[in-house]
């Protein structure tokens, strides 16, 4: 039997650490993704084990579980990922100090994996008997159109694009459900990202997420015969491209055409490209398959500043959002395109489909910064949606040069202080500005791994919050929806949801619940 994963998460970032005590004492050093709680294979009563740290190069970093005593209370998380945050607070898990920590051995001399202690029968029975992706699916579209799902690489560089296309599709073209994780390398990544074998996290991914799929059709014909507004999508630190569906398919079933764009500056857990094959002299051709190049997330060295490397990563993703709006609009004007993953879809039924216009951006925590970027850079933007931006990677000069209407959902969990004081800079240009927070709300109930988590388990390790995900996830989508026809100039009937955008309902807060200082500071740093 395999052993049960549970990926933690909170509203830390992953620049903030985690720690455990051992021995009495605080250990630390930053890990840049989820912690994974594992539940051994017949161990009916489980208990909480310790993982043990590297002892190489974690006592001279700085991030201790000690670190702030004395100051304000405020946390100040330094980056966010897609799935790190912190188990409890104070506690800390170990970055990868040169060798990855050795788990403790027992007496006959076989390592074990920490358990799923302190759980409740429940929890344990959650853990340990069933993978999630049996009884928890990513939440289909409620608009009106069936979605259709491909995807799109150009050039045999990494200097192409890739991204995953959800779209409006016409009925029965297609049965097949789009794989939500497509390939064994996104698994080695994520594992990579989590600090955990990779031996060991591809066999747990491939239990539990393996067979899971997403409700829109693989390779469905697209549906043509009217203007559709467009979306860039950004994702997050340590996600890729199909790790957000539920946002990008309820923005198709209501008649969006998006594209999630995959990044390749080293902030994803994995991507890729196809490198060019080389020509056979004997048969002066192409040969098959062609080799793949893969990048895996770059973490920070020890001792590392975080801006740079986050700035110059900001850089290139934004680069690669306004390429993909490039690509797609001359798509749009008839021009051909030659797709390298040579999938069996006929991009030319996307020709006049396109409203040039009406073209939004959009992004979650890092991705959302990226859309803030993108909207400082290109104009063909309209207007933008930030899902619990995470602000470090902007430089000051960004502030003034957003000129476009920008939307701010956040969790009730994951904001601070300084953070929430930089998005408020963006109300400088006098452009309108919405910030709403979702009640009972955590960093990770807009990824999809919230669906995909039990009650018991997504609630201990912080994948859900205290909202339901599916009505966390409907009020940012209704949210979405009604700024967008504000400022795309859309009928569509989603002005029902204008209250929401001023944070009127039973689970909105309007702006922060963060408390802010009666005077904003001259450095937020």
């Amino acid at each position: 039997m395999s052993p049960s994963l549970a990926v933690l998460s909170e509203r830390q970032p992953p620049g903030c650490a985690l720690s455990y005590t051992t021995a009495g004492k605080h250990t630390a050093s930053r890990w840049r993704g989820p912690a994974v709680a594992f539940r051994a294979p017949g161990g009916s009563a489980a208990q909480k084990e310790k993982l043990p740290l590297c002892k190489e190069g974690c006592k001279s970093l700085p991030s201790c579980g000690e670190r702030g005593r004395g100051r304000q209370k405020e946390k100040q998380p330094r980056s966010s990922s897609l799935l790190g945050r912190r188990l409890s607070r104070g506690s800390r898990l170990p970055q990868d100090c040169g060798r990855r920590a050795q788990l403790p051995r027992t007496r006959a001399g076989r390592s074990r994996g920490p358990r799923a202690g302190g759980l409740s029968v429940n929890a344990q029975k959650e853990l340990g008997s069933m993978s999630s992706a049996k009884f928890y699916r990513i939440p289909e579209g409620k608009g009106p159109y069936t979605v259709g799902c491909t995807d799109l690489m150009t050039d045999h560089t990494i200097q192409g694009s890739f991204f995953r296309l959800y779209y409006p599709s016409q009925n029965g073209t297609s049965s097949e459900e789009t794989k939500w994780i497509p390939r064994k390398e996104y698994y080695r990544g994520l594992s990579d990202f989590l600090n955990v074998y990779r031996i060991l996290g591809e066999t747990v991914f491939q239990y539990y997420v393996g067979s899971v799929t997403c409700p829109a059709k693989w390779n469905a014909a697209f549906k043509p015969g009217e203007k559709y507004p467009l979306i860039i999508f950004s994702h997050g630190l340590g996600a890729f491209r199909t790790i957000y569906s539920a946002i990008c398919i309820e923005m198709a079933s209501q008649g969006f055409i998006v594209a999630a764009v995959e990044h390749r500056d080293k902030s994803s857990s994995a991507t890729y490209y196809c490198k060019e094959n080389p020509v056979s002299e004997a048969r002066e051709e192409a040969t098959e398959n062609p080799e793949e190049e893969w990048i895996f997330y770059r973490k920070l060295n020890q001792g590392e500043q975080e801006f740079p490397l986050r700035h110059q990563q900001l850089q290139q993703r934004t680069e690669e959002c306004i390429k993909a709006l490039d690509l797609i609009l001359d798509i749009n004007s008839g021009k051909h395109v030659v797709n390298v993953l040579s999938l069996n879809f006929d991009w030319t039924l996307l020709k006049g489909s396109i409203d040039s216009d009406r073209i939004a951006v959009m992004g979650h925590s890092f991705g959302a910064a990226t859309a803030i970027e993108a909207l400082s850079k290109e104009a063909r933007f309209k207007c933008g949606i930030a899902l619990d931006a995470w602000m470090l990677p902007l430089d000051d000069e960004v502030y003034t040069r957003v000129r476009q209407p920008l939307l701010f959902i956040n969790s009730e969990k994951f904001q601070w202080a300084s953070n929430v004081l930089k998005i408020k800079k963006l109300y400088s240009t006098g452009t309108e500005r919405k910030m709403i927070t979702i009640k009972g709300s955590v960093h990770q109930s807009f990824p999809d791994f919230t669906f995909l988590a039990g009650t018991i388990v997504g609630k201990i390790f912080k994948l859900k919050g205290e909202i339901d995900p599916n009505i966390a996830i409907d009020i940012s989508n209704k949210a979405s929806l009604a700024f967008l026809q504000q400022h795309l100039g859309l009928e569509k009937g989603f002005d029902q949801w204008d209250a929401l955008l001023d944070g009127e309902g039973h689970n909105v807060i309007p702006g922060t619940n963060i408390d802010l200082p009666s005077t904003q500071p001259e450095s937020l740093e």
